[in-house]
């Protein structure tokens, strides 16, 4: 992976930890029932805002950035799991198990991330 000369390189380790979730979801989604389009195209760009707001907080190093980031997870965890309910058919109880594994791992990251940023009165170090 390229790194950006402007960004501190572990700042964009979530950016990569988050990319197994994408790799994963992202098929997952593509084969969803059609009738399901909407919920589909909400959760990828749930998926593709994330690495954004993971950019946008990295780059920026505001902690207000760090915020947005984690209120996206959340927002993701919540429609990935109204896509787990089984009368959807649009995620295997496993696959949302799975998922919200990557997604942790991540958010993991961000917490620690968030809490550096206060202790530090930034975001970035």
């Amino acid at each position: 992976m390229t790194r950006d000369e402007f960004v501190n390189p572990q700042d964009l380790a979530i950016v990569e930890k988050f990319e197994k979730a994408v790799a994963y979801l992202y098929p997952i989604f593509q084969r969803c029932p059609r009738s399901h389009s909407v919920l589909r195209d909400r959760l990828i760009g749930l998926l593709f805002d994330q690495v954004g707001f993971l950019y946008q907080a990295a780059k920026s190093k505001q902690a207000s950035k760090l915020y947005a980031a984690d209120a996206n997870l959340a927002t993701l965890r919540f429609w990935l799991r109204f896509a787990s309910d089984p009368k959807l058919k649009f995620l295997s109880h496993h696959q949302h198990k799975v998922a919200l594994r990557h997604i942790a791992e991540t958010g993991s990251m961000l917490g620690q991330w968030i809490k550096s940023a206060k202790g530090n009165g930034r975001s970035g170090s």
